[in-house]
């Protein structure tokens, strides 16, 4: 049975969310203000997590951040579920490291549907021990990227999209299987979130950045 903590300082909702999830098989522990869960989680991993963005003691997004930081925990699945619906507010969330945003109000079925798509998703995923192309590697273990030996720092989603495309390298992958794979979405009404990745991705990858390449109309691949 997996295990759920629920970050939410609105009671209403929190009940909707536990009663959802519970009723679906899941267990669940629900906080509502980020001390309580940093407490929790040092004594129990979750198997996910939904977490609010305005919270009363820390900003959902300073709770994310701290948890990819952190090597026991950068693994967790992370879904936002917040009042904050635009397209910036999402591609914000995203690129901090969310698997997943969904914006209130949610419908019930959608929430536990997407809940049960990030679980699978996120189950018994493993890290490749070492990916490379050109003067790029990808140390899976480390979850370390360099170019030309040099460390190069990237977002959670930027290192899990270099990973998609390195791991199928020679191979165009479309815009809607990158999406379903990344971020566990469809395509239709996200666009400037894959291509906002793939502009940071390549500045920060340097030289090596016209590695990867658009193929028009489909999507992106790495040589």
């Amino acid at each position: 049975m997996a295990l759920i903590y629920i970050v939410e300082d609105d009671q209403n909702i929190r009940e909707i969310q536990r009663f959802a999830l519970q009723n679906s098989g899941y267990q669940v522990e629900e906080f509502a203000c980020a001390r309580d869960f940093y407490r929790q989680i040092r004594k129990r991993t979750p198997d996910c997590v939904l977490l609010d963005i305005m919270l009363p003691d820390e900003d959902g997004l300073e709770i994310l951040e701290k948890l990819r930081a952190d090597p026991e925990m950068r693994r967790v699945p992370v879904m936002m579920v917040t009042a904050r619906t635009t397209e910036l507010d999402k591609v914000k969330g995203l690129d901090k490291g969310a698997d997943d945003y969904i914006t209130k109000p949610f419908g019930v079925m959608e929430l536990i549907s997407r809940v049960k798509a990030l679980l699978r998703r996120c189950s018994g995923m493993e890290e490749e021990a070492c990916l490379s192309a050109g003067t790029v590697t990808l140390d899976g273990v480390r979850r370390q990227v360099c170019v030309q030996g040099q460390p190069c720092g990237l977002t959670y989603k930027e290192y899990e999209l270099l990973k998609l495309l390195l791991q199928n390298r020679g191979i165009v992958l479309s815009r809607d299987v990158i999406m379903e794979r990344i971020w566990d979405i469809s395509f239709e009404g996200e666009s400037r979130t894959l291509d906002v990745h793939i502009k940071t991705l390549r500045q920060k990858l340097g030289s090596a950045g016209t590695l990867i390449r658009t193929v028009r109309n489909v999507g992106y691949t790495i040589d």
